[in-house]
């Protein structure tokens, strides 16, 4: 299964030291989620259109959606990839009322589906992505995802 770990950092040059050690995002340096099998191109924007009420495209077309920070690519050391700011403001300001919301919708990505992923699933997961935006937003950090294979 594919590794997705999402992370906060200052700034990009911040989040490609993630690269620097194998393994990911270091816990003792980053605020780390991690979140196996949630891809950070078709699976966030598809959430980013959820929670914003836009449409796929819109979403995956706003700037810095699933954008490769890490160029060129290697995959031995990962990819960082960056989450949009729309998104991740979505995020953090969602209420418990709209994160259980968006719960059923998440659940039924396709990309999701094959892996029994329910509503209460996607739910528990939208609590811990908020928290994550949340604490980047008030840190005045952006957030980010380590892809690696």
């Amino acid at each position: 299964m594919v590794m997705c770990d999402y992370f906060s950092a200052p700034g990009d040059e911040a989040a490609l030291r993630v690269l620097d050690r194998p393994g990911g995002p270091d816990p003792s340096v980053f605020d780390v989620l991690p979140l196996k099998g949630f891809d950070p191109v078709v699976v966030m924007a598809r959430l980013e259109a959820i929670v914003t009420g836009c449409d796929d495209a819109q979403a995956s077309a706003r700037p810095r959606s699933g954008m490769l920070m890490s160029t060129p690519p290697d995959p031995e050391r990962g990819l960082v990839m960056s989450v949009s700011d729309t998104l991740q403001r979505a995020l953090a300001s969602a209420s418990e009322e709209r994160l259980a919301e968006a719960s059923g919708p998440l659940a039924e990505i396709e990309e999701l589906r094959g892996d029994r992923f329910s509503a209460e699933d996607a739910l528990g997961v939208l609590r811990l992505l908020s928290g994550l935006a949340r604490r980047a937003e008030s840190g005045g950090m952006r957030l980010y995802c380590w892809w690696a294979l």
